[in-house]
């Protein structure tokens, strides 16, 4: 017989209803597998009954993210639950047999993520151009704000349109002119009913 493995999509929230229903179904815990990736650890839980092997991927974990033990049903996931807590820092609550950090003898305190350079330097380059972008943006909000509340000088505006309309063909020019004439008087009426 040919072995069957599925793979299926798991939210943190389903796990433990997950794996009683697994422990009662007569199926076996065959590995539980971090792996790191750019947005967190994907934890897969792999089940075994017959020839089928179905794994159940929760994806993005952080180290902030709780993950209930499975060890409830399956004693042995505590081995692999001790493993994920200390090599990627995630936080798997309550083990049955928990080393605390201690199953392992470690060099480093805090897990550790091999990458390639040139994987290190487009993560840097991203981080840069992000906070270029941001600082652009803060930039241009600042100067929008100090625009906006800067007292307005209807002659270096009407200036300024005149220089941009330097070099606009005549009859687009006149419409400009026309509309900026409009606006004026707009204005000085709006003005005028004010002061009364």
């Amino acid at each position: 017989m040919a072995l069957i493995t599925e793979f299926h999509p798991l939210e943190a929230d389903k796990l433990l209803e997950l794996s009683a229903q697994r422990c009662k179904d007569g199926w076996r815990l065959v590995q539980i597998l971090g792996t790191n990736t750019e947005n967190g650890v994907d934890l897969t839980y792999s089940f075994m009954k017959d020839n089928v092997i179905e794994n159940f991927c929760i994806p993005s974990v952080k180290p902030e993210d709780p993950i209930p033990s499975v060890t409830g049903d399956f004693l042995v996931a505590f081995v692999f639950e001790n493993e994920i807590n200390e090599l990627f820092g995630l936080s798997i609550q309550n083990i049955a047999i928990d080393f605390g950090g201690k199953l392992y003898r470690k060099s480093m305190d805090k897990p550790f993520t091999i990458i390639s350079p040139e994987q290190k330097a487009a993560r840097e380059k991203a981080a840069k151009a992000k906070a270029a972008a941001e600082a652009a943006a803060k930039a241009a909000a600042a100067k929008k704000a100090a625009a906006a509340s800067a007292p307005k000088d209807p002659e270096a505006e009407r200036a300024a349109l005149e220089e941009k309309i330097k070099n606009m063909p005549p009859e687009a020019a006149a419409k400009v002119r026309a509309a900026m004439e409009a606006k004026a008087k707009r204005e000085a009426a709006e003005a005028g009913k004010a002061g009364e």
